[in-house]
């Protein structure tokens, strides 16, 4: 399946480039590598790509904001590269929009590994509607919202689709399925044990961040994914099966 896939690097070295072109290449993908930001954009407007490889720091330019930037237009699953293995910039980077992130250096062999996971986590979301024609439809419905279990899709109260990372989806279903349960962070990472991320200690709760976000009147006051100190996580809203 590798040969479909268009994969866009962001990265101002050409080494690094170079490299991860080579690496890419021989795994039957099909590599595009570009400097900046505005190399980015024209790439991105000129073809469709199925993944992004993007730099945390790029000459000039901060590559949080172009990660936000492109979350806002597009799903297409992000692999941001750092060289710090500071856990705040992990944290950042994937609250910000981020499926995915690898501290420098790493090994060729790891790379594959999470381009591969990101692409089948993408393929397993983005299952044509007409396939599930005449299927019952799992859907939970709550405070006006709609997620569709069987489509994958999050809809607004006013019926328009709300894009979710695979990381978001996978935690809000386990939230939507369970209501009132109270989550621990560690029962909650092995829920979602099949997103193949880096795990580590703070996912669960940049998680939950993103989807207060996307789903609650007011974010700051969280009043359908609520912590309950101490334990984890709670999703209050009620839930009926439409």
């Amino acid at each position: 399946m590798d040969d479909k896939y268009r994969i866009l690097i962001v990265d101002d070295e050409p080494e690094v480039r170079d490299w991860l072109g080579a690496l890419l290449e021989d795994g039957g993908f099909a590599p595009h590598g570009v400097a900046d930001g505005a190399a980015m954009r024209q790439a991105l407007a000129a073809q469709r790509f199925a993944l992004v490889i993007l730099d945390l720091k790029l000459k000039g330019e901060d590559g949080l904001m172009l990660a936000r930037e492109l979350r806002g237009q597009s799903a297409v699953p992000i692999i941001m590269m750092s060289g710090k293995g500071d856990e705040t910039d992990r944290v950042l980077g994937l609250e910000l929009a981020a499926d995915d992130y690898l501290t420098k250096p790493f090994s060729g062999r790891e790379l594959l590994a999470r381009v591969r996971a990101a692409l089948r986590r993408t393929t397993e979301l983005s299952i044509p509607l007409q396939r599930h024609a005449g299927e019952a439809r799992e859907c939970y419905a709550f405070n006006g919202w709609v997620l569709d279990m069987t489509a994958r899709e999050l809809r607004q109260p006013d019926g328009a689709p709300c894009a979710l990372t695979q990381g978001e989806f996978s935690l809000l279903a386990t939230l939507v399925r369970h209501p009132q349960r109270v989550w621990s962070r560690e029962q909650l990472l092995e829920q979602t044990r099949g997103l193949d991320t880096e795990v580590y200690d703070r996912t669960i709760d940049v998680l939950i961040l993103r989807l207060r976000r996307k789903i609650e009147p007011n974010p700051r006051h969280p009043e359908l994914i609520c912590t309950e100190r101490g334990l984890g996580y709670q999703f209050r809203a009620a839930v009926s099966r439409p």
